[in-house]
């Protein structure tokens, strides 16, 4: 005999609440009606009880489709790039425990158009979340200035932005100088993406300051672009050997493509970090296990996604912000890859 299925009645009955209390809890209604212990409580016990909402029923009651969007706006980035996963896996779990889906979309074109209109125009989602997003997208912009739900993970020009990001200037500017007060005048960079040299934001924008602050004058033919993956920063370290230019280190964009330039630079028959000193960014959980371990900066990526989680579930149940904009700290972790001593006491093999 088929098992039946739990109602909402028999959660209201085990939870000690009203069948209302329930309706807003597990339909995502007004949560200022609900208190959090009430909240949590009726979550708990439709977890315990094995509750399966009704999705069609839920959406007629609520107007509302429990599910929350996440466009990448780069489809290559989940295959290359091992910040996305950490990303996915947290923001999957704060999503999960306010009963909410994740749903993801990627895009092959860097402009996720087509992708805001099936998930936003055609009602599939309550909210959104975008990934790396792309400062000069009309649509995204458009979002914003007509107050849809909507959170990224990474800084946004808009004033209305709401986002969570880590100040990427000032991170890879530590770890640019780290290498030059560790006596390195000659380093070279390996972006995650192509960007114009005269740029002067995010990760590459640090890497400049710095230069610039010790006096050190740049030199484009020490910059390569990569594509977020090991095989770019492999093919980037090639390029920069071939080239018959000195440098004794790299700072690479992500350490998905530190780790490609390390391999390159091994297969050259050079030594790191005795004849390049390598520097990556992100801390992904390989990064600690490269031979040399891999000297890197340390972004906090279950910690940003569970923010942003928490930000665009407050969005679609209250409709505001306390706060629309969260910055994280990114901190250096110095191993072995760019060969000098601990720097503040901090030291994580």
């Amino acid at each position: 005999m088929k098992n039946r299925r739990v109602t909402s009645g028999q959660v209201a009955e085990r939870a000690g609440v009203s069948r209302t209390a329930v309706s807003f809890v597990l339909n995502g209604l007004d949560t200022n009606k609900v208190s959090d212990a009430t909240r949590r409580r009726v979550l708990a016990v439709a977890a315990e009880l094995g509750y399966v909402p009704n999705a069609a029923a839920r959406a007629l009651v609520s107007g509302k489709t429990a599910t929350i969007g996440l466009v990448v706006s780069q489809a290559d980035h989940i295959r290359v790039d091992a910040f996305v996963p950490q990303t996915l896996h947290s923001l999957a779990r704060i999503c999960g425990a306010f009963g909410y889906r994740l749903l993801v979309e990627t895009s092959d074109t860097g402009q996720p158009t087509y992708e805001y209109d099936q998930l936003v125009d055609a009602k599939q989602i309550d909210g959104l979340i975008v990934l790396n997003p792309d400062p000069a997208d009309a649509r995204l912009r458009r979002l914003i200035d007509d107050g849809y739900p909507l959170v990224m993970i990474g800084g946004h020009s808009h004033p209305s932005a709401s986002a969570v990001w880590v100040d990427s200037v000032a991170a890879m500017d530590t770890a640019t100088t780290h290498l030059i007060n560790h006596g390195h005048d000659r380093i070279a960079f390996i972006h995650y993406r192509h960007i114009p040299h005269h740029s002067i934001g995010g990760r590459f924008g640090g890497y400049r300051q710095a230069l610039s602050r010790a006096g050190i004058p740049f030199d484009g033919t020490l910059v390569r672009s990569g594509d977020y993956s090991a095989d770019s920063g492999y093919g980037g370290m090639r390029s920069l050997l071939d080239s018959g230019q000195e440098f004794s280190a790299v700072v690479a964009g992500n350490d998905t493509i530190a780790m490609g330039a390390m391999a390159a630079i091994v297969e050259a028959g050079r030594h790191v970090p005795g004849d390049i000193a390598v520097v990556g960014f992100d801390d992904i959980p390989l990064a600690r296990y490269a031979v040399p371990s891999l000297t890197t900066v340390r972004l906090p990526a279950a910690d940003m996604a569970a923010s942003c989680g928490e930000m665009i579930i407050e969005l679609i149940t209250k409709g505001t912000l306390r706060e629309n904009k969260r910055v994280f700290q990114a901190d250096l972790v110095v191993r072995g890859s760019c060969g000098t001593q601990p720097i503040s006491g901090r030291f994580d093999e």
